[in-house]
């Protein structure tokens, strides 16, 4: 490829980008459980901007280009939520999603209230069950939402010095 992928903050302004980015990633998803109405498909910019202002959202940039993105917030209660970890197609099994699992975790072991991470997969994307196993999440609850579809909640705790990175 020639060029290294660089992992920041989002911005505002990269709002439009993931949107975009989000909608291509979960045609699989949407497939898999025979379901076009899931919440990344319809989603509004609006509502993806005010998740941005309310948590932390991270970006992997090949050049210019959003080829990836993460968001996660944290609660009073020290559970930090992980949510819409999605890779380009082209980039996938490369390594990117697990680059920004740590950065987003790392992000959030930084703050002292928190003490678990959480995050959540469809019951049939084994490979992102996969990732999050490898990264030692265990699920902890699964949620039926429709004729096709469990939501799997996984967990794990906040480790003290994890995974530093630059984001």
């Amino acid at each position: 490829m020639g060029m290294s992928v660089t992992i920041s903050a989002a911005s505002a302004q990269d709002a439009e980008y993931i949107l975009k980015l989000q909608y291509l990633c979960y045609q699989n998803e949407a497939e898999l459980y025979g379901d076009y109405t899931i919440e990344p498909l319809t989603q509004t910019l609006d509502d993806l901007r005010a998740e941005l202002d309310q948590g932390h959202g991270l970006v992997a940039r090949l050049g210019d280009e959003v080829v990836a993105s993460v968001r996660g917030s944290a609660d009073a209660a020290g559970l930090a939520r992980f949510a819409k970890l999605i890779v380009h197609p082209r980039l996938r099994r490369h390594g990117l999603g697990g680059r920004l699992l740590d950065a987003i975790e790392a992000h959030f072991a930084a703050e002292p209230a928190v003490q678990r991470f959480q995050l959540r997969a469809g019951h049939l994307n084994e490979s992102n069950l996969r990732l999050y196993r490898n990264r030692g999440y265990v699920p902890v609850s699964t949620e039926q939402l429709g004729p096709r579809l469990r939501l799997v909640t996984l967990e794990k705790a906040a480790a003290v010095g994890a995974y530093a990175a630059s984001a």
